[in-house]
Order: structure tokens, then C-alpha cells, then sequence
């Protein structure tokens, strides 16, 4: 293998189940009838990714556990079982510590599975997975999203281990994982990616923050810093019995198919660091939050009730060039948004984060009054000086050179249906997980790839390694079934004429959403164009580790199921 290729394989793995609906045996809390707004807003723990030595910074191994506790959503829900990432089963919790890691310090990561055989919510053996009936242990493996790092350390789904290590998945290699932190500032998250069980392992709670810092180009820009004035929320949705555990059906829409297996999962209440619709007390000055959206499949689409503003400075795990400034935002499944808020334009005392993005977006059920708050600001009554800024440039990274494309590629989406028109899986390039790699990238090259969605869902793509900016969206004109109906046939973009139908209206890129992402929201019928780096994108230098090595990366949807690439 030429050493210089990245190893591409498109791998589908479903790993949905949904809240949908529930049989007789399940009390489901009546989530409208619980007061919002009662419990503080969680500091999740913080775990330093380096240690100080003569006051330099040196790299450092951790040892983090997976573990079955209880966990407390809302103060009138008994606690729910779930499973939490911590250094200790005492201390874990959910989401799990935020690991702040610095700019080109090594961090080292030992993931430990220590959860009990039996699993608290209901998986599908009908579809591919690495949990079985004979599996003595809950498989998991992390993968730090938006990570740049070697292959065997981005937790490929079938990197899978259980308990103690006892079984092991066939591309598994290595115990602890290896976080270079070469890449630039920004903002990361880590979770479960274990096959077919990705969605189950994080609704039980695997999921937590990581930070990369860089101090020498970051406190210069004087952004609100500091733990109470520089704050991660992770929001997701969960529903729950009247026992307060996590409820998930287990009756698929294509029983006769897939016993359980659902497309999308919707919880009804939204929670925000671990707490269902937390309330925080803040002072009138200037606030940054990264917010990260850990739902399975629901959108958010932010603002205030009171019509303060967001300040947008970074798009997932890299700052954009210059602030933006928007009423709302739109965040898919797996996006995150880092924006500054200023409290001190605030005209009343109290400021509430909602949201009204249908679900499943974009045209799906309109939110309700328990799905559309999100979290309370109780705003201090007092003005005060506020030292920090938000400048008038942020950080710069290279232009993407189109002239110099090393190759075009072409991605569509497919989702199929069973008799009965309730969706069975979703393919990407109609390729099955099995099939052998389509994409294979050089290191150091830039690719423009086409994103073709043929559904009628918007999809959060999600690209490991590589990041990328989003050049264009394009409607497909309609009548487009005969394009359709090619591409169902022969998944051959160019053969099926692509260029005749997507000359549809462009739907502009959100100014905020225009620089380097490693997530976006591909538009049902359009085709999204986009330029994908795979090297460092701050210094267009290659990468410090060999990424051209078994088992490779995975590009995938972050809703319904994972794929498999490089």
C-alpha cells in the first residue's frame, strides 16, 4: 500500500432505537407536569490533560472509567441508572469530566470498561452489532470527535472491548489511546462508538467534553475566560419512566424487519449538563458558551426569549476569521457552537435559551412547551466592569487553494424503506458496510467531495481526521426522478447527469458555518459542495503520526447510523 494513501472504507453500522412509543408495562413521565428551572446548572469535573513540571507542561496518562450508577435528571425524578464516564465510580458523571488538553502536548488516555453484562436499555440483534447473545460484557470504544490522530486511537467501531478487556472486537490494538493535541484550538467531544451500540451506550450517558487550549494565540484575543465565565453545555434530550429511569421503546416501526430498531431517537425533555432544563445565575457582562449538541437525532434551533444575541466565534473544532452575530442558530446532532453572550444588553432580569426546530428536522412535529426551553438565566440586577472583548478578527487559517484539488468525489445518501414505507437502513453511496473502501485521500491533499442527499431528512455529516469547508448548497430542480431513479441504479453521480439537476437555488452558507468544520447539515434534495484538508489545518503541515494504517477513519451521518472510510 502506497504509505502516503489514507485507507478509505465506507462502513454503515445502524445503531438507532427510538422513544416513539411505549408498550403497556411503561409509565412514561408526563414531562409537562415537572417544574423547569429548579436545579443549578452542573460544573461538570475537569481533568487536566497535561501536569505542570518546573512549570512547563508535560504530557500526561489518564485512566478513565466507564460505570454503572445512579443519576439524578430533575429534583422530582428518582434517580436513573446510567452509565458514566469518571476516574472513579464515585466521581463519574453525566456527561463525563471535560479534559482539558494544550496545544502540542501529548495526552494519553487509558479507557476502562468497567459496566456489567446485562445492558439497561433494549438493542437489536437484527442489526449489525457487537453485542450478542453469547457477548459476556457491554462492548465500548471512545472516539475523541474532532480529533486528529492516528487510526488506532479514533475508537473505530469495531475496536470495541468489554469488561477488563476480556473480548475484544477484530480491529482492536491497543488499551491506551495516544492525543498528539497538534491540531488547532478548539473545541472536541468523546463518546461511545462502539458498532451497532453507538446510540444505546450514549443515551445511557457515555459522552463528555475535551478542550484543546492554546494559550500564546488564544488569551491575546481576550474572549470571556475563566471556569465561570468560560462554560461547556452539552444539551440532549431523554424521556423517562415514572421511576425515573431512561426509557427507549422497544418496538421497532418495521417490526417484522427490526424487533426494536427505530430511525431516530426523541426524548421529551431537554437536559443540559445532566440536568433537565437547569437554571444559572449570571452577572451583566459578557458569558462564552460551547455548546454541543449530544442528541441522537434532534436539532436545536437557539435563541432568547428575550432577544439577546449570540456573538459566534468558533464552528465545531476551529475558531472562525471574524465574530458573527445572529438572533438564532441551528445546531445538528454532533454540531458544536462556541458563541459569547452579552448579559449587560439584557433589558429584563431573566433570559431563557429555547428552541424551535421541528423535529425531525426540518419537517417534522413543531417543539412543545417542554422540548422548546432549554435553560433559564437569572440576570443579576447590577452592571459591573467587564474586562473582557469580543476582538474584531479572530484566528486566521490558510485559504482552501481549489486549484490545487488533488480529486473530486461524489457522496450520496440513499434511505430505504420496507413495504410498509417506514425506513429499513440508509446507505452511503449504496455501499453496505461490508464493501471495501471508496474514498482513499492522500495525506496532505485537498478533495472537493459533492454530497448528494437523496432524503427527505437533513443529515449532520460528520468527517473523521480530515475538516472541511462548506462551499455551496444546490438544489436538485425538480422533476429529479429520473436522476433518482439513475443513481438507485448505477450510484453513478456523473452518469446520472447530476450537473442537469443541481442547478437549483443555492441556499446560502451561514456566514458563522463558513469556515473549517468537521460537521455539517446536508439539506434533503441538494447537493453540498466542500473542500476537505487532510492535514493540519493551521499549518497545512502533515500530520505527526502515520494516518495511512489499519483499521483507518469513517466519515458517517450522525443520526441514524456510522460509516466507515479512509
Amino acid at each position: 500500500m502506497d504509505t502516503r494513501t489514507l485507507l478509505l472504507k465506507l462502513l454503515i453500522t445502524l445503531v438507532a432505537l427510538s422513544g416513539c412509543s411505549s408498550s403497556a408495562s411503561d409509565h412514561l413521565v408526563n414531562v409537562s407536569k415537572l417544574e423547569k428551572f429548579v436545579d443549578e446548572l452542573p460544573h461538570m469535573p475537569k481533568i487536566l490533560g497535561y501536569h505542570l513540571s518546573d512549570g512547563v507542561p508535560k504530557s500526561k496518562s489518564l485512566k478513565i472509567g466507564m460505570f454503572k450508577k445512579k443519576w439524578k435528571f430533575h429534583r422530582d425524578l428518582a434517580p436513573a441508572t446510567v452509565y458514566a464516564f469518571g476516574t472513579t465510580k464515585h466521581t463519574a458523571t453525566v456527561p463525563g469530566p471535560t479534559i482539558e488538553a494544550l496545544y502540542g502536548v501529548d495526552t494519553h488516555v487509558r479507557w476502562q470498561n468497567h459496566l456489567p453484562p446485562k445492558h439497561i436499555l433494549p438493542w437489536d440483534p437484527t442489526i449489525p452489532t457487537a453485542m450478542t447473545n453469547s457477548t459476556r460484557g457491554i462492548p465500548t470504544v471512545v472516539h475523541l470527535h474532532g480529533g486528529i490522530h492516528a487510526p488506532e486511537s479514533d475508537g473505530n467501531a469495531n475496536a470495541w472491548f468489554t469488561s477488563k478487556y476480556n473480548e475484544r472486537g477484530p480491529t482492536w490494538t491497543k488499551k491506551t489511546y495516544h492525543y498528539p493535541n497538534n491540531q488547532q484550538p478548539g473545541n472536541l467531544w468523546y463518546h461511545d462508538h462502539a458498532m451497532g451500540l453507538t446510540r444505546v451506550n450514549l443515551l445511557a450517558g457515555l459522552l463528555g467534553a475535551y478542550i484543546i487550549r492554546h494559550p500564546q494565540i488564544e488569551d491575546p484575543l481576550g474572549l470571556p475566560s475563566g471556569d465561570e465565565f468560560d462554560r461547556t453545555l452539552i444539551v440532549f434530550d431523554r424521556s423517562f419512566r415514572t421511576d425515573g429511569s431512561i426509557f427507549m421503546s422497544s418496538t421497532g416501526n418495521n417490526p417484522k424487519i427490526h424487533p426494536q430498531w427505530q430511525p431516530e431517537y426523541f426524548g421529551d425533555a431537554i437536559i443540559v449538563n445532566g440536568k433537565a432544563w437547569p437554571r444559572l445565575t449570571v452577572r451583566r457582562r459578557k458569558y462564552r458558551f460551547r455548546i454541543i449538541n449530544a442528541s441522537n437525532a434532534r436539532f436545536f434551533r437557539f435563541f432568547f426569549t428575550n432577544g439577546l444575541r449570540f456573538t459566534h466565534v468558533a464552528s465545531d473544532s476551529a475558531y472562525i476569521e471574524k465574530p458573527v452575530t445572529t438572533n438564532e442558530t441551528l445546531v445538528g446532532p454532533s454540531e458544536i457552537t462556541d458563541i459569547v453572550v452579552d448579559f449587560s444588553q439584557s433589558k429584563s432580569n431573566l433570559a431563557i435559551l429555547a428552541n424551535d426546530a421541528k423535529y425531525p428536522y426540518p419537517a417534522g412535529d413543531p417543539v412543545n412547551e417542554a422540548n422548546g426551553k432549554v435553560i433559564k438565566f437569572i440576570i443579576v440586577p447590577d452592571q459591573e466592569v467587564d474586562t473582557s472583548r469580543v476582538p474584531k478578527r479572530l484566528l486566521e487559517y490558510p485559504v482552501v487553494d481549489l486549484s490545487s484539488v488533488a480529486h473530486t468525489r461524489y457522496v450520496a445518501m440513499y434511505e430505504y424503506a420496507s413495504d410498509i414505507d417506514e425506513p429499513t437502513h440508509l446507505y452511503l453511496n449504496a455501499k453496505p458496510y461490508e464493501a471495501a473502501a471508496t474514498e482513499t485521500p492522500k495525506v496532505g491533499s485537498t478533495e472537493v467531495w459533492y454530497v448528494i442527499n437523496l432524503t427527505e431528512d437533513n443529515h449532520p455529516l460528520h468527517i473523521h481526521l480530515g475538516l472541511f469547508k462548506v462551499l455551496d448548497q444546490t438544489a436538485l430542480v425538480k422533476p429529479d426522478d429520473e436522476f433518482r431513479e439513475c443513481m438507485k441504479k448505477i450510484n453513478d453521480a456523473v452518469k446520472c447527469h447530476v450537473d442537469k439537476y443541481a442547478r437549483g437555488k443555492k441556499e446560502e452558507v451561514p456566514a458563522h458555518e463558513r469556515g473549517w468544520k468537521n460537521v455539517f447539515k446536508m439539506i434533503p434534495g441538494h447537493v453540498t459542495k466542500i473542500a476537505v484538508r487532510f492535514s493540519y489545518i493551521h499549518t497545512n503541515a502533515s500530520y505527526v503520526f502515520d494516518a495511512t494504517t489499519e483499521p483507518g477513519y469513517v466519515y458517517h451521518c450522525h443520526v441514524k447510523y456510522t460509516y466507515h472510510f479512509f
